[in-house]
């Protein structure tokens, strides 16, 4: 089983700048994926989801990609 990306790079916080790293989990249509396709602890996924929120809200990231 592969571990969480966040624990393997030993990252502790979800920037919501981070552009680059939050595109990573995103699918074409800027859509979050899921726990199972990421590998992503249920911590990390939430703050993930938190990140991209914020980021969406700041206009960084698109909400629906065309």
């Amino acid at each position: 089983m592969k571990q969480c990306f966040f624990s393997q790079n030993n990252i502790k916080y979800v920037d919501y700048k981070d552009i680059a790293l939050l595109k990573q989990f995103l699918n074409p249509h800027a859509r979050v994926l899921g726990k199972k396709k990421t590998f992503v602890n249920a911590k990390s996924q939430r703050q993930l989801a938190t990140a991209v929120k914020r980021a969406r809200f700041m206009a960084l990231l698109p909400f629906v990609a065309k």
